[in-house]
């Protein structure tokens, strides 16, 4: 069975970080695992607290798995602050990871601020230029393209300017478009448009955290990258699809999760 692994933060309601990357990964048909860069106090209406763990235990959890269980692809999602951020690059490019997925994190979609203000420039320097794929929103990319973006000819120029300057490939996720959902690949110099429908459904918590994991999952069983995109793209359009509302609660119980397993069942 192949393997992946998981770098990013708990979030307590279930819907995203780990706790949506290993339900995503163990229904996209790998061993998922973890570790844990910090814990939040957080459910679909915002975060209330941000506990971190320190360098050095992230560092065991790292080295845990990969001297025991080496993962085939590595996605990694939360990392608040620059001394964490180096602890993951000095660690993964000691084991010489594969497959790295960065899900640039930034603000959570409450509008949370998820990362120190300084850790930005430090996940430019050492993590972008590791990952085989970077999958920022619009706003993400907005602040690592330094440009505005406000339709598809931005969307594409951003891409671009990201890929070139940090050498890795860019999905830009266009999910913040109010037309459509529609994502962009920049790979090896070409552009290339994943086309999506707009599912009406409020239930997005956690959705970046499942197409980036979902993605590292099929890189894992080896397909190549744009076929992993479509298939997470397909998996996360699916799940949106299949509108579980857990209906508790004051909030709006947006968890993309809880949408997951039910359209596991369906297509299982």
């Amino acid at each position: 069975m192949k393997t992946a692994l998981s770098i990013a933060g708990s979030d307590s309601s279930g819907g995203a970080g780990i706790q949506a990357d290993l339900k995503a990964m163990t229904m996209n048909g790998v061993f998922a695992m973890t570790a844990v860069t910090a814990l939040t106090a957080q459910n679909t209406t915002g975060v209330q607290g941000i506990l971190e763990v320190s360098p050095a235990f992230l560092a065991q959890q790292i080295d845990a798995v990969f001297t025991d269980i080496r993962p085939d692809a590595v996605k990694i999602g939360m990392v608040s602050s620059p001394a964490l951020i180096e602890t993951i690059a000095e660690r993964l490019r000691f084991y010489g990871a594969k497959n790295i997925v960065l899900d640039p994190v930034m603000v959570a979609t409450s509008g949370a601020r998820l990362i120190q203000p300084e850790a930005v420039e430090t996940l430019r320097q050492a993590l972008l230029p590791m990952a085989l794929v970077a999958t920022p929103n619009i706003p993400e990319a907005e602040l690592l393209a330094g440009r505005t973006i406000a339709g598809r000819a931005d969307m594409e120029q951003a891409a671009r300017v990201i890929g070139e300057r940090y050498g890795c490939a860019v999905l830009l996720k266009g999910g913040h478009s109010v037309q459509d959902a529609n994502d962009l690949l920049w790979a090896d110099g070409r552009l290339r448009w994943f086309e999506g429908r707009r599912v009406p459904n409020s239930n997005t918590h956690g959705t970046g955290c499942t197409l980036s994991s979902a993605i590292a999952a099929n890189l894992a069983k080896g397909f190549d990258l744009p076929a992993s995109v479509e298939r997470a793209k397909t998996y996360l359009t699916g799940a949106l699809a299949a509108m579980l509302d857990l209906g508790r609660g004051s909030g709006p119980m947006n968890h993309a999760w809880n949408l997951q397993g039910e359209f596991a069942r369906e297509t299982n």
